[in-house]
């Protein structure tokens, strides 16, 4: 089945082609530039820029494949979780791309297509699983016993670990975007000189507003951030992702210890950070076997959404909805 699919939630315009979870393009234009001098992402530039580069991705993408649009089989479209403008912007290409080719419409679910996209680097990967979903707006901790079906186990009670990533960064003034920032200068740093707590909850939830608070002190009590040398901040930064990283992976150990599958897929934007892929492997070990998709296929893009279609309930009408949940 050749599925043309358009990803819009946020701040990345994304086109792809895949045929049976091969990929045949995945066009992504990042908007990072336009919203960096602003420290996050601008609702309403997203959804201006998405609607001057989708419809020129969708012809690039067909170009590149050597396909029509009439050669389409399925046509999916992101229509949630994300910010409503840009959701619209998609949503309306898609639907209008389905009426005018005569093909069906299936609206995807924005964390589904995360799962997926770890189908796309091992395509004989099929579920029962165990997931951990983790960006910038979302931690969330998942059973897949079949296709279309998940079970949240745990969330985040506060911030996404995306989100504490972005937030310590901009505490170490490392700029926009913070996540890579803060992994970069990680790698140089020893998290033992500058210890930061592990947050742990009962069962299976997680919570990151309190360390951010531990590193905010400690930075304050080193002088504040202007007093800080580069190894210091470097320490600082090694800290604070081994604390959010174990965090993260010690309740994955707890779920397999309850339900165990023979896989594990690690996915979501910060499943690019470097320390979270290593400690991962380490941490299933032999128990289970371990996906995680390449960096390419981490963050946003329509690919992952391409491949979830396939598995997306039928609806009558396609509609935006900002909050959708699993």
């Amino acid at each position: 089945m050749l599925t043309l699919a358009i990803e819009s939630s946020c701040d990345e315009s994304s086109v792809a082609l895949v045929e049976d979870r091969r990929v045949l393009a995945n066009l992504v234009f990042s908007q990072e530039a336009a919203h960096a001098p602003f420290g996050g992402v601008v609702p309403e530039l997203a959804a201006r820029a998405h609607l001057r580069k989708l419809p020129a991705l969708v012809r690039t993408a067909l170009d590149r494949v050597g396909v029509r649009g009439p050669d389409v089989d399925l046509i999916g479209v992101t229509r949630g979780p994300g910010l409503i403008g840009s959701l619209l912007v998609g949503i309306g290409l898609a639907q209008g791309l389905a009426r005018g080719w005569g093909k069906p419409l299936r609206g995807v679910n924005h964390l589904w297509g995360h799962v997926y996209a770890a189908m796309l680097a091992r395509p004989e990967l099929e579920p029962p699983l165990l997931a951990l979903v983790v960006s910038g707006a979302h931690s969330d901790l998942v059973r897949m016993p079949a296709h279309g079906t998940f079970e949240v186990l745990g969330r985040t009670r506060d911030d996404a670990a995306g989100e504490a990533f972005d937030k310590a960064a901009r505490m170490l003034g490392l700029g926009y975007p913070g996540g890579p920032a803060l992994d970069r200068l990680a790698r140089t740093g020893d998290p033992t000189r500058q210890p930061l707590p592990v947050p742990s909850l009962p069962g299976l939830e997680y919570s990151f507003s309190g360390l951010k608070t531990a590193l905010l002190y400690r930075i304050r009590d080193l002088g504040g951030v202007e007093a800080l040398d580069e190894g210091s901040r470097a320490d600082l930064a090694a800290a604070f992702e081994r604390s959010v990283v174990e965090s993260l992976l010690e309740k994955v150990r707890v779920a397999w210890s309850r339900w165990p599958v023979s896989e594990v897929v690690v996915c979501g934007g910060v499943a690019a950070n470097s320390l979270l892929r290593r400690r991962a492997a380490e941490v299933v070990g032999e128990g289970a076997r371990l996906t995680i998709p390449p960096l390419g296929l981490c963050t946003d893009n329509a690919a992952m959404i391409a491949a979830a279609a396939v598995h997306a309930p039928e609806e009558p009408e396609v509609g935006a909805d900002a909050s959708l949940g699993w």
